[in-house]
């Protein structure tokens, strides 16, 4: 009889578990193989229907002002600490007032988020998937226009990079997010006769923290929905600078389904948010993208605070680059100019991946320079609003500063010169004209340090020193993001694979080094670039998960001594 029951009892795990792990988004097996396609980048030719609703979307952000409050659970919360987003290519327009959310408010997040997680963690995986697969949809209809016109206005971004960001990569992260997670969930223990093994994919225990920057709209939306997908409960803080498309994502989760308090959203003081996550003993985890400087501030919060928490929190950090193109003799050199361009000057080189640092062979370096002077008259910065804008104006008036800091530096070495560029104007909007310098020296600071802005330097090396030239791409900078050559020959390729194995988390070859695709390149570096754990890619989502195995035995055993023990 006590066997009956345990074999009983084994069919109702094993079901239980079926029915919470592998059932699916719409049918019994849809989630063993639901496959996420890339959404389709729209070309927003003249006439088309996508130009005509982003245009429609566009004029009904014209005059107007967005007020975002601190969402807490179901709460709106305007405090009377705010600061204003303003238009890049045009700083005297306002986009948005947002409100900064206090101490209290921060804490109140974290008090919520703890009452809602057990719901939300039970809740199946397909429900749960639902939700995020409806936002998809809603974001590649009804808003996609929306989305696509904030990042414009707030963030200075022209059609084709809002396009390929806050449509595109927002809806890919949200789709293979669900079947990456379904792919996971299909991995279950060996099982023998008397015993069933599983593993229970739980959610980490407390609250996670999601801290994006302005660049990029998906990576935004992103960090704090990928933990939230996974069972947990997050506190987004959004940079001030990209506060309406972020708001925007945000409202269209939620009208996705999501419930309250599953994610918060917290625009705030960076200093306030850090000291009070970090002295949560709830902290599980900190989803990251910004400054070294920030992240290693952060890292030593929490160290520090080791001792208060419940459970060790998980640190994710992407922080930057300084990324290469390093050119072979046996190159393509239209190649080589086109696809460095895009590299470089595509979003005022505001990308985490975008190519900085550019070597190139004494014997092509004429031809190269000669075409990029001839391209660059062809190249437009202006307002995003303008859609022949080839790249607009940078962030903010302290991006601005910083950058213009460098085309300073650059006009006073003598070891470097400006081929193209150098101009900066901030009379209207933070203009800074994209600019290629030439050094002589291959460790001046312009080929060290992250500029994040429209800067290219350029430093030619003698063909023959090849192997010295690998040497020096590895070793010159700290970072380790993206990287790409240039070569016909394969041999060269495959040597310069091996000897660039760690310089970059992400390498091309005969394409620029920007441009990574959800579900093709996952994207991370090492180094000082960050802890490369490769988002859009499928290992991602098991950093915030906290598995449980769990054994279910029929076996009765005759006695607790072993045969070994016998005399």
């Amino acid at each position: 009889m006590r066997r009956t029951k345990m074999l009983n009892l084994r069919r109702v795990l094993c079901s239980a578990v079926s029915r919470h792990d592998y059932t699916s988004l719409r049918s019994a097996s849809s989630l063993k193989t639901y496959m996420a396609t890339n959404e389709p980048v729209l070309d927003y030719a003249p006439g088309s229907g996508e130009r005509m609703a982003l245009e429609d979307a566009l004029r009904s952000y014209e005059g107007k002002m967005t007020e975002v409050p601190v969402i807490v659970g179901d709460d709106q919360h305007f405090t009377d600490e705010f600061r204003y987003q303003l238009c890049p290519a045009d700083h005297q327009r306002q986009v948005a007032k947002y409100h900064f959310a206090t101490k209290e408010l921060i804490q109140k997040a974290i008090d919520i988020s703890q009452k809602v997680r057990p719901a939300w963690e039970k809740k199946p995986l397909e429900e749960r998937a639902e939700i995020f697969l409806k936002t998809a949809d809603l974001m590649s209809t009804k808003y996609r226009a929306d989305m696509n016109a904030t990042s414009m206005i707030g963030q200075g971004k022209t059609i084709i990079q809002a396009e390929i960001d806050s449509a595109c990569e927002l809806i890919d992260f949200l789709r293979f997010n669900v079947q990456f997670a379904m792919d996971m969930a299909k991995y279950q223990p060996v099982c023998t006769p008397t015993d069933t093994n599983y593993l229970s994919f739980r959610g980490c225990e407390g609250f996670w923290a999601a801290i994006t920057p302005f660049n990029f709209t998906a990576i935004g939306g992103h960090l704090p929905s990928a933990p939230a997908f996974m069972g947990n409960t997050v506190l987004w803080k959004p940079a001030g600078t990209a506060v309406l498309s972020n708001y925007t994502f945000y409202k269209i989760l939620r009208e996705a389904g999501l419930p309250p308090g599953v994610i918060n959203f917290l625009p705030s003081s960076g200093p306030v948010f850090g000291e009070t996550i970090t002295s949560s003993p709830h902290l599980a985890g900190i989803n990251f993208t910004g400054s070294v400087e920030t992240y290693q501030r952060v890292t030593a919060m929490v160290t520090k605070n080791l001792h208060l928490y419940r459970t060790f929190p998980r640190l994710i950090g992407e922080c930057g680059g300084k990324n290469f193109h390093l050119v072979h003799p046996s190159a393509d050199i239209t190649q080589v100019v086109y696809h460095t361009i895009r590299a470089a000057f595509e979003y005022s080189g505001q990308k985490c991946s975008a190519c900085s640092r550019l070597y190139v062979p004494h014997s092509l370096w004429l031809q190269i320079k000669d075409m990029f002077v001839e391209e660059y008259k062809k190249i437009k910065l202006g307002s995003p609003l303008e859609f022949d804008s080839f790249l607009s104006a940078v962030i903010d008036k302290a991006s601005f500063q910083n950058i213009k800091s460098y085309l300073d530096y650059a006009k006073e070495n003598p070891n470097l010169n400006i081929v193209v560029g150098g101009v900066c104007d901030d009379s209207k909007g933070w203009f800074v004209e994209p600019t290629i310098i030439e050094t002589s020296d291959p460790k001046d600071k312009l080929m060290q340090e992250e500029i994040f802005g429209p800067v290219l330097t350029v430093y030619v090396y003698p063909d023959k020193k090849w192997e010295e030239t690998l040497h020096l791409v590895d070793t010159t900078s700290p970072f380790a993001l993206t990287g790409a050559i240039f070569a016909q020959d394969q041999s060269v390729i495959e040597g310069a694979q091996w000897a660039l194995r760690q310089a970059s988390g992400n390498f091309y070859v005969n394409v620029k080094c920007t441009g990574s695709v959800v579900g093709q390149q996952p994207f991370g570096g090492a180094r000082l670039s960050g802890t490369n754990d490769k988002a859009g890619g499928p290992q991602y989502l098991a950093r915030f998960c906290s598995p449980q195995a769990v054994k279910v035995s029929t076996q009765n055993i005759p006695h607790w001594s072993y045969p070994s023990m016998r005399v």
